[in-house]
């Protein structure tokens, strides 16, 4: 089964399902690398809100980052709730909880600050894949993913591979960022899409805040 669908439509068509389950090309690196950090300089960063991540936070993660001002994170039981769903929603709630080698820990709500998206984290086993390979698999489980633009990304005591894409929206593109990174526990992917290129936009600072203080869990 090809997993991931398009994130509007994935949000749209669970939007009742979701209710139970969320709570319980480029060239190398380097020279990639610094073209995000010049990327990086042009983009605000979000007033910082909360951290996630740690023990006692929202969301335990592999991985500790802030999230911005107002954004509201809960954590997802993804095991929980497939095992909860009736057969004929298995498959559905499969593809939304599973994105090739990943499946969702943690959804970061910003529809209390005032757009409409998610700042999604997707969690997986150890094994020997890199970054780059767990993050291309992630993209290419993205049903219509297109114009993938990969650079490798540094922040605190982790490196990574952050990619830009779209996907086909309402009559549009949408644009859609992720990172992911290897820890002990797993690789780690954080994805931001939205609604809309506008809303993606406006959401981007709240993104490269968590990318900017992106450490690993004591």
């Amino acid at each position: 089964m090809r997993h991931g669908v398009g994130n509007g439509r994935r949000g749209l068509a669970l939007a009742v399902l979701l209710t139970g389950l969320v709570g319980g090309c480029s060239t190398g690196d380097g020279e990639s690398a610094r073209a995000g950090d010049a990327t990086a300089a042009r983009v605000e960063v979000a007033r910082r809100g909360a951290s996630v991540g740690a023990a006692g936070s929202a969301c335990e993660l592999p991985v500790t980052f802030d999230i911005a001002e107002s954004w509201k994170p809960k954590a997802v039981d993804a095991e929980a709730g497939l095992a909860g769903v009736s057969e004929d929603l298995a498959d559905l709630a499969d593809a939304f909880l599973r994105q090739g080698p990943v499946t969702m820990a943690c959804e970061i709500d910003a529809k209390p600050a005032g757009n409409i998206g998610f700042l999604r984290v997707w969690t997986g086993e150890p094994g020997d894949a890199s970054a780059r390979a767990v993050l291309e698999d992630f993209v290419a489980a993205e049903e219509g993913a297109s114009r993938e633009k990969y650079r490798g990304f540094e922040a605190d005591d982790v490196t990574g591979t952050e990619v830009e894409y779209v996907t086909p929206g309402s009559g549009e593109l949408r644009t859609s960022h992720a990172l992911a990174v290897i820890t002990p526990d797993g690789p780690v992917v954080l994805h931001l899409g939205g609604l809309d290129d506008e809303e993606h936009e406006e959401m981007l600072p709240a993104y490269e805040l968590a990318k900017t203080t992106l450490r690993t869990t004591p």
